[in-house]
């Protein structure tokens, strides 16, 4: 096993990184990984990070490589913000700790998982630090394209574009690693549009097979105003009861861990003025994540949406291509039958203007009301 198991599918990539790390000619201060949601960005450069620290170019056995892939490497700091940006402040916080030289590892690595989350201030702030690079300390920026990045960053930064990997790839990945069964894993890395991540979690999770499914049943529910407006509740209502699953367990332990470093009764009815301060910090902090899991996973159900008007376009050009929703098909079929290609074409692109609008803050169920009464089907007279 190497570090570069898990990177599926990015052949080239794994080769440029491997050059970095054997021949100092080919390394650099700072890199950007861009590529599709999936394409394994933060995967590459934990994989990178982990073949930096590894005294044998990355063997992904020893104690250097699985420490820095899991981001607990004393040299190797992980920004995976969960908020809706990367402010200033916390720009500033990495600029500072770039000056400090490796305490046990060959390098001092920075990921920042979201770059695009920089705010323009932020985004500045960093920009001396890659102007004047500190030896020893590299920069591993990701995020889904170049143009998603300010141009003064990117220009200081050496480009590594990833691809979509390859539905077999990511079955195979499933199987080997996860011991997931073929045919589930074939089904669940169709289903993701070849994402790792997401692909795991289907193959795991009945809940969130169950779910898609809802989703995608959406397409053929939605034959008036009123069914749209009440679609795009409920991509909506299951947003939210993903998010409300994935933190309400996480958010009592954080506040429980808090109260335990300051040193308190957690069963007080009250608590002092500057313990109630932290905890309302913290409990803002966590609205935030949990807006920005909201709208991520409105986005996901979008996306799983977009597939199935895919699939039926697909159909009616007959295109040589395998179908997304292949364990759906009847549902396809029966979308194909009432909706012609220019019809198709047209609620495609209302979904991506709904992703859109959500991603430039307009309230999420006023997008997904205005997209989902352009998805109802043409009235045939």
């Amino acid at each position: 096993m190497t570090v570069w198991r898990d990177v599926v599918g990015q052949s080239q990539t794994v080769a440029t990184l491997q050059r970095a790390v054997s021949d100092p000619d080919s390394m650099t201060h700072a890199w950007l990984f861009t590529g599709p949601p999936g394409s394994g960005r933060s995967v590459a450069a934990r994989a990178f990070a982990g073949a930096l620290q590894c005294p044998q170019g990355g063997c992904g056995d020893c104690r250097e490589c699985r420490t820095a892939m899991d981001g607990t490497h004393a040299d190797v700091d992980v920004i995976a913000t969960e908020g809706l940006s990367i402010s200033v402040r916390q720009a500033r916080d990495l600029v500072a700790l770039a000056q400090l030289r490796p305490s046990v590892g060959r390098w001092r690595v920075i990921i920042i998982e979201d770059a695009d989350r920089l705010t323009e201030h932020a985004a500045n702030a960093l920009l001396k630090v890659l102007e004047e690079p500190v030896p020893r300390t590299v920069w591993m920026l990701c995020a889904p394209s170049l143009q998603d990045v300010l141009i003064t960053i990117r220009s200081r930064s050496r480009h590594l574009q990833l691809r979509t990997p390859p539905v077999k790839k990511v079955a195979e990945l499933l199987v080997e690693r996860d011991g997931v069964d073929p045919g589930m894993a074939m089904y669940a890395a169709r289903a993701s549009q070849s994402h790792v991540g997401l692909a795991r979690r289907l193959a795991r999770d009945e809940g969130a097979r169950i779910r898609r499914r809802d989703v995608i049943a959406m397409a053929s529910r939605i034959t008036s105003v009123g069914t749209a407006v009440g679609a795009a509740a409920d991509l909506v209502k299951i947003a939210e009861e993903e998010s409300t699953a994935a933190s309400t367990e996480r958010d009592a332990r954080e506040i429980a861990q808090l109260k335990e470093v300051l040193g308190v009764d957690p069963s007080a009815r009250t608590q002092p003025p500057h313990v109630r301060s932290q905890i309302a910090a913290l409990e803002k902090e966590q609205k935030t994540r949990a807006k920005r899991f909201v709208r991520d996973m409105i986005d996901r159900s979008l996306m799983d949406l977009l597939s199935i008007y895919r699939d039926a376009l697909m159909l009616h050009t007959a295109a040589p291509v395998e179908l997304i929703n292949a364990d759906g098909r009847a549902e396809v079929d029966r979308l194909a039958r009432t909706m012609g290609p220019d019809d198709l074409l047209r609620a495609m692109d209302a979904i991506g203007l709904a992703r859109e609008r959500i991603e430039a803050n307009v309230p999420p169920l006023l997008a997904l009301e205005a997209m989902a009464i352009e998805l109802r089907p043409p009235v045939r007279h």
